[in-house]
C-alpha cells in the first residue's frame, strides 16, 4: 500500500461542496512547506468567515489513504490559536487507513472550526487552515481478534448495525 491525499471525486465533491468543475480543478492536496516540516498543510477549498462564538463544518476536498497501522492526526496550525483563538471543536481529529473510500462520503475528511477570539477570522481560497500528522500506532498485545469493518464515515464506529 501507499501513503497519499487524493482529491474525493467530482460526484462526491458536487455533492459536499458546489458543482463547479473550475473549483474541483483549482484547489491543492495537502503538502509541507518545509524541508523538516511534520504537518501537511490543507488549504481552504473555499472563502469563509467565522464571528467570534461561531462553528463551521468546512469540507476539505481530500481523501486519505494510509498503510495498515497508520493514523493521520488533524490539527490546526499554530498561528490559529496564538493569533486568532481559532480551534477545532473535536481539538484533534482522527483518522484511520479504513476511513478512506467508505460507502457514506469516499472518505472526505472534514474540520469544524469555532471561533473563541473577540474578531471575525476571514479565510479564503488557498490559505492554510490545518495540518496532518501521520503516525503509527500500536495495539496492546492481548487483544481478541476484531473483525469489524467500517461501514461508514464521520462518527460510524459508533454505530451498531441492527
Amino acid at each position: 500500500m501507499a501513503r497519499y491525499f487524493e482529491k474525493i471525486s467530482f460526484e462526491q465533491f458536487k455533492k459536499d461542496v458546489k458543482d463547479d468543475i473550475e473549483l474541483y480543478h483549482a484547489y491543492n492536496i495537502p503538502r509541507r512547506s518545509t524541508k523538516e516540516s511534520a504537518g501537511y498543510d490543507f488549504e481552504s477549498i473555499i472563502d469563509f468567515m467565522l464571528k467570534p462564538g461561531e462553528t463551521l463544518k468546512i469540507p476539505l476536498g481530500v481523501k486519505i489513504h494510509m498503510n495498515r497501522g497508520d493514523v493521520m492526526f488533524l490539527l490546526v496550525r499554530s498561528s490559529q490559536g496564538f493569533q486568532y483563538n481559532v480551534r477545532m471543536c473535536n481539538q484533534v481529529g482522527v483518522f484511520e487507513a479504513d476511513y478512506c473510500d467508505n460507502p457514506d462520503n469516499e472518505g472526505h475528511a472534514w474540520i469544524r472550526l469555532q471561533n473563541h477570539g473577540d474578531q471575525d477570522y476571514v479565510v479564503h481560497r488557498g490559505d492554510k487552515i490545518c495540518q496532518a500528522i501521520f503516525t503509527k500506532f500500536l495495539t496492546v498485545d492481548d487483544e481478541e481478534e476484531i473483525s469489524t469493518i467500517r461501514t461508514g464515515g464521520i462518527g460510524s464506529t459508533d454505530r451498531k448495525d441492527d
